[in-house]
């Protein structure tokens, strides 16, 4: 475990959000599956982490009720009463916040309040300094190479990277009609302990 990564959980920990490490991508899974009970209702927010570690064909082939978005588009909303919302995060500080930026925002919505328990699966290559750096990132990195994945029609999706290139400015950007940057989402000193679990895992995943 690196310096970093210790200092982000234990950051993470003094805000009232669980957190976990994991060596591997196979690791993280199984941590993942450890935490949900048998039966429970399970849904998730988009992005490529929780694909690329087999967690959601876990959760769809095992003992859960799980809210598909991508069968039935209500799901977003289910979300809210689900007993577990698995997703991952845009980025992390050292200082133990989350960042999330989206576009639908059913996402940061959720993150925010309604499950009751939300796992959140987190590769290395996400983690930063602090506010600056996560806002950088998400303009450089993520908001571009998901707008190539969904298809939307966005200044970043044609540039590679956001038409605000410094700042750490959270609500500006493109006219873009397909703009994914619409509510941003800090989460901070949590109020309800451990509702948030965070897993790390020293391997680059998605976005």
């Amino acid at each position: 475990m690196t310096e970093q990564i210790k200092k982000t959980m234990e950051a993470l920990s003094k805000n009232n959000m669980k957190p976990y490490f994991a060596e591997t991508k196979e690791e993280a899974k199984e941590l993942a599956l450890s935490l949900i009970a048998k039966g429970s209702s399970v849904t998730n927010g988009g992005g490529e982490t929780l694909n690329e570690i087999g967690l959601l064909r876990a959760v769809k082939e095992g003992d859960y009720e799980y809210l598909d978005r991508s069968v039935n588009p209500e799901a977003m909303r289910d979300a809210f009463f689900a007993d577990v919302y698995l997703s991952s995060t845009n980025a992390v500080t050292e200082d133990g916040l989350l960042y999330n930026v989206d576009g639908n925002s059913n996402r940061v919505a959720a993150l925010a309040f309604g499950p009751k328990e939300v796992i959140i699966i987190v590769g290395k290559n996400k983690l930063v300094k602090n506010l600056q750096e996560a806002t950088d990132r998400v303009r450089k990195i993520a908001a571009p190479k998901n707008t190539k994945r969904l298809n939307c029609e966005t200044y970043c999706k044609e540039t590679g990277h956001c038409v605000l290139e410094d700042g750490n400015e959270m609500g500006y950007g493109c006219k873009s009609a397909g703009r994914i940057c619409c509510n941003f989402l800090v989460s901070g000193q949590q109020r309800f302990k451990d509702r948030t679990k965070v897993i790390i895992v020293n391997e680059d995943l998605g976005y």
